[in-house]
């Protein structure tokens, strides 16, 4: 893959708008990038219904946080597995959006065209009370997810 010349730079985007994309385009992704106790804790986008699954690949590891030096490698092996096309919309998920974008900046350098990061993630920011997932994001949304 060759370097992005940056004629398109990630652009946040809202869920509504991610999931209709996921429903119209074939090709397009939701790559979920918070941590596996995250995942599993807290719960993953379903996308069964428009007959895809979320694309599981850690930004980061838990408990140290480290960046995973090897992430476009692993994710770029998944996407490839899937047929992406370096042309293909990816969204990029996580708790509100933060490790997402760099997520989504690290593939475009790599050579993917048309990445975005979700804006206010899964869970969106703190709510007045101090919560997560009610004000914004994929889950106050009322999009399918689910939960181990």
């Amino acid at each position: 893959m060759s370097a992005q010349t940056d004629d398109k730079p990630v652009d946040d985007v809202d869920v509504e708008m991610v999931w209709k994309t996921l429903q119209s385009r074939p090709g397009s992704q939701l790559v979920d990038v918070r941590t596996r106790a995250e995942w599993t804790y807290v719960g993953i986008p379903d996308l069964g219904p428009v007959g895809k699954r979320t694309v599981l690949v850690e930004w980061q590891t838990f408990p140290d946080q480290a960046v995973d030096p090897r992430f476009a490698e692993r994710l770029a092996g998944e996407l490839k597995a899937l047929g992406v096309q370096s042309d293909d919309d990816l969204f990029f998920i996580c708790r509100s959006g933060s490790r997402s974008l760099a997520a989504a900046k690290a593939m475009a350098a790599v050579g993917y065209r048309a990445c975005h990061n979700v804006a206010c993630g899964f869970e969106g920011p703190l709510d007045d009370g101090r919560h997560r997932g009610a004000c914004a994001g994929w889950k106050a949304a009322g999009l399918p997810w689910q939960q181990s």
